[in-house]
C-alpha cells in the first residue's frame, strides 16, 4: 500500500553507466522528472535525499576501455567527471552524486552479499557458459555475437539483436563468436550463485499487487514478469572489473552489475553523510524502516527509464527482502523512450542530442531544454524530440507567452510606477476573478506534481502565465493610465503578485528562470506555501530592470543542429563500410605492362551536357595529351589545374562524348565515396614513370 504523509522522502534517479556521455533520452527518462519532483518537496518544506551517481562495473564498461584503448578505470574517471560536470550545468539537484567505483560501495555491497551468502538465500548452480579459448576467459553477453535466430542479423549480441529488438540468450545465437578475439566460443562449466526468484515470487507478487496505483506501464510489466514465471538469476559473473564476490575459492569472479548496481543507492547515501559529515552515522533513517512511530516513515521512490523496470520492481526489492532490514520502493515512476528526428536514439550509431554539446552550443538555455523536455516528457508512451519542435515551443511558449508576461509586467512597473511594486487599490470584479484564479493554481500543480504527472503540472504553470497575460491584455494599463493611474497601480501590483508565484511553481522546471524572476522582484525565501498569495511582494519594494528571460530562437540555429545530426550518422554509416577485398593474383608481368607516368594538369573546362566529365589538358614530359576524367562533382575545374597526378600512359584512347580521351588520371577513392589525387611526395619531372 502506499505511504501517505511520510515524514522524509529517499528519492533516486537511475545509476547510469560511466561509459559515455549524458543525451537527452536519459534525461527525459528520469533526471528530469526527478528533479522536478525533488524542487517541488523541497519547496514543499519536505525532508528529501537525492541520490544518483555512476554505474562503474559491467561489461558495458570493459567493451568501452577497450574501444578507446584505456583501461576500465580510465574510462569510468573520464565519464563520470563529464556527466557530473553536465548534470551540474543543467541544474539537477542530486545531494550527492556518487560512483560505485568507491570503497564505500565495495564495502556496502559485499556485506549485503555476505549477508544472504550466510543466510543461505543463493543457490549454487554449476552451468555450461561461452568461454573464448584465445583470450582465456568467459564471455559475457556483450561479449558474443552471432547471427539473430528472428531476423538473421549477423551482428546481434547475446542478450539481444538490435535490428529487431528480441531479447536473446548466447545459446540462441547462430555461428557465434568473440568479440574479444574473433575465435568461436567453446561451452565451458562455472559455479555462480543465483537469486531463487521463483521460490520468492509469491512476496514479489504480494508487493508488487500492493502498488496497483503504479503507473500503467510499470505494473503491466511486472504482472508479466509474475505471469510468466520467475526464475533463479545469476548474481555473481566470471569477469575481471569489478566487486570480487566475498566468498573464498571465487577468484575471477565478481557480484553481478544488477546485484551491486542499485546497492549503489546506499553506498552512495553513506558516501553523502560522510562527504557531508565525516561519518555515515544517520544513513539507515533513510532507507530502514523507523523503530517506532515518533521516527515517522520513509517513502523511497525511484526514478528510472523502462528498460529498468524489472531490476528495480522485483530484483532489487527481492534482495532487500531477504535481508529483510530495509524499505522497499513507494513508487517507481518509470518513463517510456524518447526518440529523436523520427529514429530511436542509439549512443552506438551516434544518434543523439549529447547534455555537453548542447550545453556548450547553447549557452544560458539550459531551462528551454529541461522546458521541452517535460513538456514532451514519455510519460505513458514513447514521445520525439525534434529541433523544430524545440524552436516552436522555445518562440510560441516560453517567449511568447511566459516571458512575455514577466516582461510586460516589470516593464509597465518600470515605466509607470517608478520601478516599485505599487499599492493595491479597490479591486473590481475582474481582479477579484484574477486572485481567486491565481490562489487555486498551486494546489492543482502540486497535485500533479504528488503524482508524478509533470507534463500536466507543465501546462498548468503555463495557464498560469496565460492568466497574467489575459489579466493584462482585458485590463490594458497602457490606455488606462492616461485616465487613471490608481487604477494602473492595481492592476501592476496585481500582475506582480502573478509573477511573483508564477517563479515560484515554475521553480521545479525552470530553475534558471526563476532564479531570474524573484531577482527582479526581489523575492527570497518563499516556498510552495505561499505561491498563490496576493500579497508577496510589499508596496515600494524595488522591481529591478531585466533582460528578456528567453530569447527567439532563428532557423539558423536549428538548421545548425539538425544538420550536425545528419553528419554524424553518415560519418556512422560510414564506419561500418568495410574495406573492399583484394583483387584476384596477378603475375609481375601483368603489372609491368601498365606504363604509369608523373604528369601535371595544364587546362581544365567542364565538358558541356555531361555532369560528370571534366577535360584536363596534361603534360606528360614529352606531349601534351587530352584526358576526360569524370571528377566534376568532387572538383572544380580551376581547383585541379597545376596539379602533379599519376596518368596511365598506355591506356587505349575511348570516345567519350564526342571527344576522344588519352589515358587515365589514377584516382584513390575514401570510404565517403571522395576521391583524391594520388600525388608523388616530392616534386618529380613530368614524365617521371611509376615503378
Amino acid at each position: 500500500m502506499p505511504i501517505s504523509n511520510p515524514e522524509r522522502y529517499t528519492v533516486t534517479a537511475a545509476l547510469i553507466y560511466a561509459n559515455g556521455p549524458i543525451h537527452i533520452g536519459h534525461l527525459a527518462g528520469c533526471y528530469v522528472p526527478a528533479d522536478i519532483y525533488v524542487r517541488y518537496l523541497r519547496s514543499s518544506g519536505k525532508e528529501v535525499a537525492f541520490i544518483s551517481g555512476t554505474d562503474e562495473h559491467g561489461v558495458p564498461i570493459t567493451i568501452r576501455a577497450k574501444k578507446e584503448g584505456l583501461t576500465p578505470q580510465q574510462v569510468v574517471d573520464k565519464y563520470y567527471e563529464q556527466i557530473d560536470t553536465s548534470f551540474k550545468s543543467l541544474g539537477i539537484s542530486f545531494d550527492v552524486y556518487s560512483r560505485t567505483s568507491k570503497p564505500i560501495h565495495h564495502e556496502t555491497s559485499r556485506e549485503i552479499f555476505r549477508d544472504l551468502y550466510d543466510k543461505k538465500v543463493f543457490i549454487e548452480e554449476t552451468t555450461e557458459q561461452y568461454y573464448d579459448e584465445t583470450a582465456q576467459q568467459f564471455l559475457a553477453d556483450r561479449y558474443i555475437v552471432g547471427t539473430c535466430p528472428v531476423c538473421a542479423n549477423p551482428n546481434a549480441y547475446g542478450d539481444q539483436c538490435e535490428r529487431c529488438g528480441s531479447t536473446l540468450s548466447p545459446l540462441e545465437l547462430k555461428d557465434p563468436r568473440s568479440t574479444l578475439s574473433g575465435a568461436k566460443p567453446v561451452l565451458k562449466a562455472t559455479k555462480n550463485w543465483y537469486l531463487p526468484l521463483d521460490k520468492m515470487q509469491p512476496d514479489i507478487e504480494a508487493y508488487v499487487n500492493g502498488h496497483s496505483e503504479w503507473k500503467t506501464n510499470v505494473f503491466g510489466q511486472c504482472q508479466s514478469w509474475l505471469k510468466d514465471g520467475l526464475k533463479p538469476r545469476a548474481m555473481t559473473r566470471d569477469l575481471d572489473w569489478g566487486i570480487k564476490v566475498p566468498v573464498e575459492d571465487t577468484d575471477g569472479k565478481v557480484l553481478y552489475v544488477w546485484f551491486e548496481a542499485p546497492i549503489g543507492y546506499i553506498s552512495a547515501t553513506k558516501d553523502w553523510l560522510i562527504q557531508k559529515n565525516g561519518s555515515d552515522e544517520g544513513w539507515k533513517k533513510w532507507w530502514q524502516p523507523a523503530k517506532d512511530i515518533s521516527e515517522g516513515q520513509t517513502k523511497l521512490v525511484h526514478f528510472i527509464g523502462k528498460d529498468n523496470i524489472v531490476f528495480h520492481c522485483i530484483i532489487f526489492p527481492a534482495m532487500l527482502m531477504a535481508e529483510g532490514n530495509y524499505i522497499l520502493a513507494d513508487n517507481v515512476p518509470a518513463n517510456e523512450f524518447m526518440n529523436l528526428e523520427g529514429d530511436k536514439i542509439s549512443t552506438s550509431r551516434n544518434w543523439a542530442v549529447w547534455l555537453h554539446e548542447y550545453l556548450e552550443e547553447l549557452p544560458d538555455k539550459q531551462d528551454v531544454l529541461r522546458y521541452v523536455l517535460t513538456a514532451n516528457a514519455p510519460e505513458t508512451k514513447d514521445s520525439e524530440f525534434t529541433w523544430k519542435d524545440f524552436q516552436t515551443r522555445n518562440n510560441s511558449e516560453l517567449v511568447g507567452i511566459y516571458g512575455n508576461f514577466i516582461n510586460r509586467a516589470v516593464v509597465l512597473t518600470q515605466k509607470f510606477c517608478e520601478g516599485k511594486v505599487p499599492q493595491r487599490g479597490e479591486l473590481q470584479e475582474i481582479d477579484r476573478n484574477a486572485l481567486e484564479e491565481l490562489a487555486k493554481f498551486p494546489g492543482k500543480i502540486a497535485d500533479s506534481m504528488e503524482n508524478y504527472r509533470f507534463r500536466e503540472a507543465l501546462a498548468l504553470i503555463m495557464d498560469l502565465a496565460r492568466t497574467g497575460n489575459k489579466y493584462l491584455a482585458d485590463t490594458q494599463p497602457w490606455h488606462v493610465i492616461k485616465t487613471d493611474p490608481e487604477r494602473v497601480n492595481t492592476i501592476l501590483n496585481i500582475a506582480l503578485q502573478i509573477s511573483a508565484s508564477l517563479s515560484i511553481v515554475s521553480e521545479p522546471v525552470l530553475p534558471f528562470t526563476a532564479a531570474k524572476i524573484q531577482e527582479q522582484l526581489g523575492l527570497s525565501g518563499k516556498t510552495w506555501q505561499d505561491a498563490g498569495n496576493a500579497d508577496l511582494l510589499t508596496p515600494g519594494q524595488p522591481v529591478l530592470e531585466g533582460k528578456l528571460l528567453f530569447e527567439k530562437i532563428e532557423d539558423s540555429v536549428i538548421e545548425k543542429q539538425v544538420q550536425k545530426l545528419h553528419d554524424a550518422k553518415r560519418l556512422n554509416e560510414l564506419e561500418g563500410k568495410t574495406v573492399l577485398p583484394v583483387k584476384p593474383e596477378i603475375q609481375y608481368d601483368d603489372f609491368s605492362k601498365m606504363d604509369i607516368r608523373i604528369a601535371t594538369i595544364l587546362e581544365a573546362e567542364n565538358v558541356p551536357k555531361s555532369k560528370k566529365l571534366l577535360k584536363l589538358l596534361i603534360d606528360i614530359g614529352s606531349e601534351q595529351r587530352t584526358v576526360l576524367s569524370g571528377i566534376s562533382e568532387h572538383f572544380k575545374a580551376e581547383e585541379v589545374i597545376g596539379k602533379k597526378v599519376l596518368y596511365l600512359a598506355n591506356l587505349a584512347p575511348r570516345k567519350m562524348m564526342g571527344m576522344e580521351s588519352h589515358g587515365m588520371i589514377l584516382m584513390a577513392e575514401d570510404r565517403d565515396g571522395s576521391l583524391a589525387f594520388v600525388q608523388p611526395g616530392k616534386d618529380v619531372w613530368n614524365g617521371g614513370t611509376v615503378n
